[in-house]
């Protein structure tokens, strides 16, 4: 439990031959509520439930809580999650002495690639690889729980 302090990039070149790691994920939301989301989440044979708070005005720094839970009961969870579940590839990326986590979104948001890296504190230096592309931490459009708001609005037909 603690604050998450993350850095969110969109991705305009090729990083996959750079990947350690590849998993298929699936994801929704029993609440999307900014001030306290609650995620499920399948990752490959882990399940994991994460709550997040309010994020600072930067976007940057928000609380977060998380906890492996059995692939089967978050199964059963993502069936009670708000329309709208998200499917995505997520590669592991070392780049110096960080892991980009790098989601390639399938479905309504297929072609829409970010990178996100958690860092101790918010003056932490990072290595950019070339990869990289504009930055968007702090913009809600690119919030997991936005996107998942896309993916109901395109199951609802519009």
């Amino acid at each position: 439990m603690g604050q998450e302090i993350e850095r969110k990039f969109l991705v305009r070149g090729e990083f996959k031959s750079h990947a350690f790691h590849a998993a298929r994920v699936t994801q929704g939301y029993l609440s999307s509520v900014p001030d306290r989301v609650v995620r499920v989440r399948v990752t490959g044979e882990k399940g994991f439930i994460t709550v997040k708070g309010p994020g600072d005005a930067s976007g940057v720094k928000r609380f977060e809580w998380e906890k492996e839970i059995p692939a089967d009961e978050a199964c059963e969870l993502l069936v009670l999650c708000e329309p709208g579940v998200i499917e995505k590839t997520r590669y592991l990326v070392k780049v110096g002495k960080h892991v980009y986590e790098v989601d390639e979104f399938h479905g309504p948001r297929e072609g829409l690639v970010i990178a996100e890296l958690e860092l101790a504190d918010e003056e932490e230096l990072f290595e950019r690889p070339d990869w990289l592309g504009e930055e968007v931490t702090g913009n809600p459009a690119y919030y997991n729980t936005a996107l998942a708001r896309g993916y109901r609005e395109e199951q609802a037909g519009g």
